[in-house]
C-alpha cells in the first residue's frame, strides 16, 4: 500500500519566533496521521493473509477462485436479477440466520438468499460460524463487506470437543446441537433487536424465488395457532414424482419437523432452550416431550434444495433422495392468499374429513395401478395404523419409509399424502387412529 504524505512548510504557527515550539495540535495531527498509517498497512497484511489462506483452501478442494464471486460481481449480479415483490407481512424483522461451518460453498447459499431477499430492512441476514475455519470465514466476509447492514458475521467462540463424548465419531453431532444453542441465543437473547421469529437455513441450501413471502405470510399464524411449532420450506416426499408442480401454492400441517429451512418464534426457544440436548437436536425435537402434539406447516413443492453430499451424516439419504428434491421456481404471493385453512380448528374439515371422505383403495390397487372410480383423481388407501402395512405400501409407491418418534415423514394425524401418477394418494390410518 503506497501513501502519498504532503507536508506544507509554510505557515506553521510559532510560540516567540522558536520553530521548536510549533503546535502541540500539528505534532499530535502528526502522531495521529502516522497511526492510521500504520493501522491501514497491518490491515492490509491481514487481508493479504486470509486471501492467500482462501486460495490454498480452495486449491485443496479443488474450486478455482472465480468460482466464488467478487464484491463488485454480487452487487453487479444483483442489479440483473429478478428480486421478490416487496416485503408486505408483519413489520417484524425475522432474521435469517445462515448455520455455516467449513463449506466454503456457503457462497452458494449466500447468493440464493440475496437474489431474492426483498429490499429493506426485514430479513436481515445473520452468519453463525462454527469450527473456526478461515477459508470460509473469508468467502463470508466477503458478504458481509458487500452487502453492509444486510448480512454480518458472528463467530462460535467454543470449538473444542463437546465433554463427556468419549465417541469421536459422534462429536459432530454434538458439536451442531451446540452451536444451534449459541446461535439462537445469540438472536434471542442477546440481540439489541428483539427478534419475534427467526429463520434457520443451513450452509448447504438454496432457496425458492418465493421463500421470503412464504415465510412472511405464515409468520403470524406461527405466533397465533398454539397448535404450531415450526414452519418448513421442506417437504421429505418433494421428489418430482410425488409432488404436484402445478400447485405450488399447496401448503400442509404436518406432525413430522421436517427441518431443512425452518422457523421457530421466540416463544418456542424460551420454551426448549433449558432442556436442548448435548446432541441430535432435529430428532430430540422430533420427540413427543418437545413436540407436545403440535404440528408444522409445509409445502406441497419444497421452497429450498441441498447440496450439501458431505457432512456429519456421511451423505445419508442424499444420493436417493435428497439431491432429487424439486426446488419451486413458480413465484407464489403468499401473502395475498387467505390461509386460515391452516388453523387446526379449520383443518380438521378441510383435510382429515375430506381424506376420510374419499372413495378407498387398496395395495393390490396401487400395485397393479387399478382403480374403482376411474374418473377419480383423489383417492385413500387405508394401512390400519400398521407400520408393516404403511412400510409396504410406501415401499411400492417409492416413498420414504423411516419414522421418528414413531411419525412418518410428512404425516398428520398418521395421514401421508402424495401426488403419485397422476393422482392424489392419501395413506391413512383410518378413522380409529390413537395417536403415534
Amino acid at each position: 500500500m503506497m501513501v502519498a504524505l504532503i507536508f506544507h512548510t509554510s505557515g506553521f504557527a510559532t510560540i516567540g519566533g522558536n520553530p521548536d515550539n510549533m503546535c502541540l495540535s500539528c505534532r499530535q495531527n502528526n502522531a495521529d496521521l502516522s497511526n492510521e498509517i500504520r493501522r491501514l498497512a497491518e490491515e492490509q497484511h491481514r487481508l493479504m493473509a486470509l486471501q492467500n489462506i482462501l486460495q490454498e483452501g480452495l486449491q485443496r478442494l479443488g474450486i478455482t477462485v472465480s468460482d466464488i464471486p467478487s464484491p463488485n460481481e454480487i452487487q453487479q449480479g444483483s442489479k440483473n436479477q429478478t428480486k421478490a415483490t416487496p416485503y408486505v407481512g408483519s413489520a417484524q424483522a425475522i432474521p435469517v440466520v445462515v448455520i455455516a461451518c467449513n463449506r466454503v460453498t456457503v457462497a452458494r447459499c449466500l447468493d440464493s438468499l440475496l437474489q431474492y431477499r426483498p429490499a429493506g430492512t426485514s430479513f436481515p441476514i445473520i452468519v453463525s460460524q462454527d469450527c473456526g475455519h478461515a477459508e470460509t470465514k473469508a468467502v463470508i466476509e466477503t458478504y458481509v463487506l458487500a452487502n453492509p447492514g444486510v448480512v454480518r458475521l458472528i463467530e462460535q467462540p467454543e470449538l473444542g470437543d463437546v465433554q463427556g463424548v468419549s465417541d469421536q465419531s459422534q462429536q459432530g453431532y454434538h458439536k451442531i446441537a451446540r452451536h444451534y444453542r449459541w446461535a439462537l441465543n445469540q438472536v434471542f437473547k442477546h440481540s439489541e433487536t428483539q427478534y419475534e421469529g427467526a429463520i434457520i437455513v443451513e450452509d448447504d441450501l438454496s432457496v425458492s424465488p418465493d421463500f421470503f413471502d412464504y415465510f412472511s405470510a405464515t409468520f403470524s399464524l406461527l405466533r397465533n395457532d398454539s397448535s404450531l411449532f415450526c414452519v418448513s420450506a421442506w417437504n421429505d416426499n418433494g421428489l418430482p414424482e410425488f409432488i404436484e408442480e402445478s400447485r405450488p401454492e399447496l401448503l400442509y400441517r404436518s406432525d413430522f419437523f421436517p427441518g431443512l429451512g425452518w422457523m421457530l418464534t421466540r416463544r418456542l426457544w424460551d420454551e426448549l432452550e433449558p432442556s436442548w440436548p448435548s446432541g441430535y437436536w432435529d430428532d430430540w425435537l422430533r420427540e413427543p416431550p418437545q413436540r407436545r402434539g403440535r404440528s408444522c406447516v409445509r409445502p406441497e413443492v419444497p421452497r429450498t434444495e441441498t447440496f450439501g453430499r458431505v457432512g456429519v451424516s456421511k451423505g445419508q439419504f442424499f444420493d436417493t433422495f435428497l439431491k432429487k428434491i424439486h426446488l419451486n421456481k413458480k413465484y407464489v404471493e403468499f401473502n395475498s392468499l387467505d390461509l386460515s385453512y391452516l388453523r387446526e380448528d379449520n383443518y380438521e374439515s378441510v383435510f382429515v374429513d375430506r381424506v376420510y371422505g374419499l372413495p378407498t383403495i387398496v395395495y393390490d390397487d396401487i400395485i397393479n395401478w387399478s382403480f374403482p372410480s376411474p374418473d377419480s383423481n383423489e383417492f385413500t388407501i387405508l394401512y390400519h395404523g400398521s407400520r408393516n402395512q404403511f412400510v409396504g405400501i410406501a415401499n411400492a409407491m417409492g416413498l420414504m419409509l423411516d419414522t421418528k418418534a414413531g411419525v412418518p415423514r410428512t404425516a398428520y394425524k398418521g395421514i401421508v399424502s402424495v401426488y403419485y401418477k397422476g393422482k392424489r394418494i392419501h395413506i391413512a390410518p383410518g378413522r380409529e387412529w390413537k395417536g403415534y
